[in-house]
């Protein structure tokens, strides 16, 4: 329960379902926005959390992950941009953070079920677990669910799969809500308030400073400009680079060893095929001889493609049509239809070009050898 309108539909429409409830809320992240009187004990949304579940009439427990969050959804957060990276954090903290300890809570209670107020659905076929988009495509949040495990996927509840937002908010008001149904929309990064860069800036100050400022490169390598230091850039980004080339310049790539970001036409961010490394799937024979759809970006269009299996650790994407800026860091999310097949995280792609010359040469061996 985050005491936002999603999750706190899903406790209305849980408990005229005739469950037994039990609230739980995580205390992730302390932001200057949490608190709404100075100096109080907890933040804003564990009250209304607490008092919803009050309402209701069923118990409400907080966890207190601050420290845990910190280790792993943040640091990955600042790692990830301190090495040329763009990172996902809502894929780390569902798998470590939320699905981890509602699953571990809900054992330790002897819960049949968890629940989220998550806008995705789940089906079940041949006894494996898929997550599906929702309904409402606007809100679909699918794509950051891959990496959640098919032991707490087969234990998951998503009553909001099939409403719209509307919907949702009409349950609350429905249900004698009204503020709530009216309430905010929650920050994309619960942990970021602005920008990433100032949070980069107040977190890890001395590892900025140790980078320093560096060059922007041409694709030929030449020196063009000086930049502010590569965490600040992300692939694809054109806005914000403070260098005037008398046409529009794009972030192509972005070296942490040299310092250099590569910039040029929006022509240079395309290509067909990509690496992704730490992939997570819910069956490979779902990928056999068939063409799947990828995404490369949560509000990116799902693209036909073809997906090649390396080894344990890496595979590729092989796109019908070219994509363009593809981001180490971000999330690959692979679908057949509306139905979650898996994901990975997107790798350097200079490691792409090792890879097939190393498959070319083993087919070339093999071939001698017949």
């Amino acid at each position: 329960m985050s005491g936002g309108v999603d999750s706190s539909s899903v406790c209305m429409l849980l408990k005229n379902d005739g469950f037994e409830l039990v609230g739980v809320t995580m205390r992730m992240w302390d932001t200057t926005n949490s608190f709404e009187k100075y100096g109080a004990d907890e933040p804003d949304f564990i009250v209304e959390a607490k008092n919803l579940a009050k309402k209701l009439e069923f118990q409400h427990i907080v966890l207190d992950v601050r420290d845990e969050f910190r280790e792993t959804v943040v640091k990955n957060f600042c790692d990830e941009y301190l090495a040329g990276r763009t990172p996902n954090p809502c894929v780390v903290c569902n798998r470590h953070i939320k699905w981890h300890y509602l699953q571990k809570l809900a054992d330790e209670l002897n819960c049949d079920f968890i629940a989220t107020g998550h806008y995705a659905d789940i089906e079940q076929t041949d006894g494996k677990f898929y997550f599906v988009c929702g309904n409402d495509t606007n809100k679909d949040q699918s794509y950051f669910l891959w990496n959640v495990s098919q032991e707490t996927l087969k234990k998951t509840l998503l009553p909001l799969g099939k409403l719209s937002k509307s919907e949702t908010r009409q349950i609350a008001e429905s249900n004698g809500f009204e503020s709530l149904a009216k309430s905010k929309e929650s920050m994309e990064v619960c942990f970021v308030e602005k920008d990433y860069r100032d949070f980069l800036k107040l977190h890890c100050p001395e590892r900025l400073e140790e980078i320093g400022q560096g060059h922007f490169v041409n694709i030929e390598g030449k020196k063009i400009g000086q930049h502010k230091g590569y965490p600040f850039y992300t692939i694809g980004q054109r806005k914000g680079l403070e260098i005037a080339l008398g046409t529009p310049a794009y972030v192509l790539k972005i070296n942490p060893l040299k310092n250099t970001v590569m910039i040029g036409d929006r022509q240079h961010l395309e290509t067909q095929d990509v690496l992704v490394e730490n992939y997570n799937v819910v069956d490979k024979s779902d990928f056999e001889q068939k063409e799947v759809q990828a995404r490369i970006r949560y509000r990116s269009k799902a693209e036909a493609a073809s997906v090649e299996f390396i080894d344990d650790q890496f595979l590729v994407i092989h796109f019908k049509e070219k994509v363009s800026a593809v981001t180490p860091g971000q999330s690959a999310v692979f679908y057949d239809g509306a139905r979650l097949l898996g994901g990975g995280i997107i790798s350097d792609q200079k490691l792409l070009k090792k890879i097939q010359k190393r498959k070319e040469k083993e087919r070339i061996t093999s071939a001698e050898s017949e």
